[in-house]
């Protein structure tokens, strides 16, 4: 199989009218009559949108902006920004109150508090990996890291409970913005499109019945790279092109790459398409330049993640599926 630094380039002109056909096709296979998105700031969510308002008319897509108190102002700024761009219909729903509610700060603040004592709401918090996965090797462990807003960090090690609290708080978030999305989708007779890209899927970077949970995914075959070049191709503003990716939950920033991913996306898509592909070790070493040592500590990662989340990929066990 072929293997070079191009491999990834796609003809945007061929694979836009391919993705607009297939939201075409679906709208009609479930009878919806437009298209509800979540637009996050993000560039996924910004291809998405511009996707869908092509395909269904702009008229019939509504695009639905959900901060909270944590959020990015940026985030809000610039889905605004595009969805005049794109001409499409907008929603602002602050989501903060029903957060609160259920109790998501409160749980998740709790449990900060029993590993860092002296944090408390004012802090800024966020959970990392430990970087640069192709120049050391390490295990997936995650930090945590807050900040009092003075300079003044401190970070420890998160064992598996805590972690999983944390988490399972935080999943809220987008668990209460697939809510919002299926209230208004139901509301409208629309149907709610996904913005997961490839890189994300099969990697288990996304919130099963969260962002997870939706009616299509028109890029999910994407990878991150390839949504860029449509990105462009689009005419998606440029604060979102240029903006560096970020799941943008926790409210001190971080990115992709230092929340899960361990590499940029450059490196990671060539490689996960390696991986997918069962390119020879030395084919990858004479394209990317990277060690047989690299290779198989990224590929080691890669099917830990890929094993860990298969769930996520799958619709529900049933005794009939078996």
């Amino acid at each position: 199989m072929k293997f070079h630094t191009d491999i990834l380039e796609v003809d945007c002109q061929k694979e836009v009218d391919r993705i607009l056909n297939f939201i075409k096709t679906q709208a009609v296979a479930m009878r919806r009559e437009g298209a509800v998105i979540g637009l996050s700031g993000g560039v996924d969510s910004a291809v998405s949108a511009e996707l869908c308002a092509r395909a269904l008319g702009k008229e019939k897509i509504l695009g639905l902006i959900l901060p909270e108190q944590e959020s990015n102002p940026q985030s809000k700024k610039f889905a605004i920004k595009q969805a005049k761009k794109a001409g499409i219909n907008l929603k602002i729903v602050d989501i903060t109150p029903v957060l609160e509610a259920f109790g998501t700060y409160k749980m998740r603040d709790e449990i900060i508090k029993k590993i860092i004592p002296e944090y408390n709401s004012t802090y800024l918090f966020r959970i990392t990996l430990p970087p640069d996965l192709l120049i050391r090797d390490s295990f997936n462990f995650f930090s945590l890291t807050i900040d009092d807003g003075k300079g003044n960090k401190k970070s420890v090690r998160l064992g598996k409970e805590a972690l999983n609290a944390i988490v399972a708080a935080s999943d809220t978030k987008q668990r209460t913005r697939m809510m919002h999305l299926y209230y208004f989708a139901e509301k409208m007779n629309y149907l709610v499109c996904g913005t997961t890209n490839k890189s994300e899927h099969i990697q288990g970077f996304f919130v099963k019945y969260g962002d997870g949970g939706v009616d299509i995914e028109p890029i999910v075959h994407l990878f991150k790279t390839q949504v860029y070049s449509l990105a462009k191709w689009l005419g998606v503003i440029n604060e979102i092109i240029q903006r560096k990716p970020s799941p943008d939950t926790f409210s001190l920033e971080v990115s992709d790459e230092e929340f899960y991913f361990r590499m940029p996306y450059d490196k990671l898509d060539l490689l996960l398409y390696a991986w997918e592909n069962k390119i020879p070790f030395g084919k990858i070493h004479k394209v990317m330049g990277v060690s047989e040592e690299q290779i198989k500590r990224a590929f080691r990662d890669f099917n830990a993640k890929s094993k860990a989340t298969r769930h996520l990929r799958q619709l529900p066990p049933s005794i009939a599926s078996l």
